[in-house]
């Protein structure tokens, strides 16, 4: 018999360590032609979602999907994900949470994968500064002048 991964094990650990503490619990995954997701939300491959108690209905979160019903735009979407296309879960209020490698998908559509690696890959962030450096361009990557507000709601940041 075959070893079960510690993936769905670990996404439930999470989730229950957010609603213990009182915060938001958000799951990003990689999209594939498995993932039942709204794909007009979907970016780059991948999709954010709320999975907290009052965004979800019917959450389940068994070995080999997780399964929920959403609201979108007042209308309630079916949600499948399987677990091994779960790329982080995490509280939105601070960002603490946990990163999985996703192995790549048996059936894919192309969408947000590394072809290098084969799969998303999720790598640190440099730390920000308010002025250019030498040899950094006048926007920044996303042409943006406007520098990062302190203070605001923690991201999740994917570099490829």
């Amino acid at each position: 018999m075959s070893e079960i991964s510690t993936k769905p094990y670990l996404l439930r650990a999470i989730y229950e360590w957010c609603t213990d503490n009182g915060y938001t619990p958000y799951i990003a995954a990689s999209v594939d032609s498995r993932t039942m997701v709204p794909r007009e939300f979907v970016k780059n491959g991948e999709i954010v979602l709320n999975i907290s108690f009052t965004a979800t209905s019917g959450l389940k979160m068994d070995n080999d999907f997780v399964h929920f019903h959403a609201r979108f735009g007042g209308v309630s979407r079916e949600i499948s994900i399987p677990v091994d296309n779960v790329v982080a879960i995490y509280a939105r209020e601070n960002g603490q949470g946990m990163a999985f490698e996703v192995s790549p998908p048996a059936e894919s559509d192309g969408e947000g994968v590394d072809e290098k690696h084969n799969g998303p890959a999720l790598a640190a962030v440099p730390p920000t500064h308010d002025s250019p450096q030498e040899g950094d361009s006048e926007g920044g990557p996303d042409d943006n002048s406007d520098p990062p507000k302190k203070g605001g709601r923690p991201t999740l940041t994917r570099i490829k």
